[in-house]
């Protein structure tokens, strides 16, 4: 389904599969102008900084918020078969997962131009990336559920998105904060911060992550996905017959 869907994604532009990568370069772009050019950000290698952060959350944001939406927007397919609801939400977060690939060869490339050259630390990556599967994984269907409940949420999820933009660190780095305990306090309840900041401890600093906390969250992610599941399997009559009459 997810390949299926990007053969026809990339069908309808004039570029096609270059929009994989064009378009988070575009939107970092537009935050590279602002905080850089106009607002004279003192962030230092802030490019690099930006893109870390950024890609990783466009990955985060896009996936969760298509994947909320794909069970109603299959609301014609469900009315025709009866297929396991999750489907639908799991195949749009590969899909992203996909696109993200390219993206992040392109971040490795920028990365090396730029001077940070690969390292011990870099062995990270693999459980980062597993760890913010998970997290998309597990947000996405709770989005996808409750938007079969009430398309309203669907709303509320795209503002929380901005919400967590401004809050994870996205063009700011958590660790400026002058409060070590704010520090400590953003870290702790938002994972998404962590996840981001981890991605520049690594690539760029040569850090290893905090590994309690990053087991932590990826632990958590792995109950919610387990508990949603089980749910929307349960529940699977109910999604369907909400989601056809949405």
């Amino acid at each position: 389904m997810a390949r299926m869907s990007l053969k026809a994604d990339a069908s309808r532009y004039f570029l096609g599969y270059i929009w994989w990568v064009l378009e988070p370069l575009l939107y970092v772009a537009v935050f590279y102008v602002v905080f850089e050019l106009i607002l004279q950000n003192r962030q230092e290698n802030f490019l690099v900084f930006l893109m870390v952060g950024k890609l990783a959350f466009i990955w985060f944001s896009k996936s969760i918020n298509q994947a909320s939406r794909s069970i109603v927007v299959a609301q014609g397919l469900i009315a025709k078969i009866d297929i396991p609801k999750v489907l639908f939400p799991l195949a749009t977060i590969h899909e992203g997962l996909y696109k993200q690939a390219s993206v992040f060869v392109l971040l490795f490339i920028v990365l090396w131009m730029n001077g940070f050259a690969v390292n011990a630390s870099w062995l990270w990556l693999p459980p980062l990336m597993l760890v913010s599967y998970l997290m998309i994984v597990a947000a996405s269907l709770i989005g996808a559920f409750l938007v079969c409940l009430a398309f309203d949420f669907s709303m509320f999820i795209s503002l929380g998105m901005i919400f967590l933009m401004f809050t994870s660190g996205v063009f700011w780095d958590v660790r400026s904060l002058t409060d070590p305990a704010m520090i400590q306090t953003v870290l702790t309840l938002n994972p998404l911060a962590f996840v981001l900041d981890a991605y520049r401890q690594v690539l760029m600093y040569g850090m290893a992550p905090a590994v309690g906390h990053l087991m932590l969250i990826g632990v958590g992610s792995v109950a919610v996905i387990l508990a949603m599941l089980r749910v929307m399997q349960r529940r699977g009559q109910f999604l369907a017959l909400k989601a056809i009459t949405a």
